[in-house]
């Protein structure tokens, strides 16, 4: 995956893009980053980037021209221009869903915005806008930080299991069932006997059930449009049966 960033703030970048995760990607060529300050491409001796709203108004919003021409420089050097992505809190909220979707794609841009907005003509040239969620942040980059991780760790060969990402919390619409390691027993606290008994079968089928009471007890707005099969049906009423005093 090529991904490009067009950011006031370059410099926010240069930890989270090679550490963990997305720096072994990067390491694997499995995904390439280039970070582009808009900034770059303004035409006057200051390099404003921003300016009053026409209106009349409270805050400053990014000019359209700089953006326009770092879109352009980004279009002009590939092959293939996929989602390009405004961040802004108005946008879509941020899920798994939408990582799964954007982890498809070849080639993705975000715009990271500062000041109180956006100069609406930009949004002309923007295919998605996201948001992470019912706050603003002071600006774009660490939403597009979020996206970026969320996303990437979803590209085949990124992660070592295969297993792991399909296990999350949200991929399968459940948060992810408890997990232990060792030692078996700490401080008095010992692992649930049927994930040491070698049965897989069972192992399966409690974590299938403690991942839907651990989703009904934290989120059960999760489950408001998921379709359950018969099992889990019953082990629904099971818990909501054991746990209706405590709700």
């Amino acid at each position: 995956m090529k991904i490009d960033i067009l950011s006031l703030f370059p410099e926010m970048f240069e930890g989270p893009l090679h550490e963990s995760i997305v720096g072994k990607a990067l390491e694997k060529n499995l995904l390439q980053v280039k970070i582009t300050n808009y900034r770059d491409f303004t035409k006057d001796r200051q390099h404003h980037v921003d300016d009053y709203p026409y209106g009349g108004g409270a805050g400053m919003l990014l000019q359209a021209q700089p953006i326009f021409d770092a879109l352009d420089e980004v279009k002009k050097n590939s092959e293939e221009v996929g989602k390009v992505i405004l961040l802004d809190p108005a946008g879509k909220k941020f899920d798994q869903s939408v990582a799964s979707d954007l982890a498809k794609e070849k080639h993705l841009t975000f715009i990271c915005g500062h000041y109180e907005g956006y100069d609406e003509r930009i949004r002309t040239q923007v295919t998605d806008e996201i948001s992470l969620g019912d706050y603003v942040l002071t600006g774009g980059e660490l939403g597009a930080m979020v996206i970026l991780d969320a996303t990437v760790r979803l590209i085949p060969g990124v992660l070592g299991n295969k297993a792991s990402a399909g296990d999350d919390s949200f991929s399968a619409g459940l948060l992810e069932y408890p997990q232990y390691t060792r030692p078996a027993v700490y401080r008095g606290l010992k692992v649930p006997d049927v994930l040491l008994s070698g049965n897989h079968q069972k192992i399966a089928q409690w974590r299938n059930y403690q991942a839907l009471k651990r989703t009904y007890l934290r989120r059960p707005d999760l489950l408001l449009n998921m379709k359950l099969d018969a099992e889990q049906c019953s082990w629904l009423k099971k818990i909501k049966k054991e746990y209706k005093s405590e709700l």
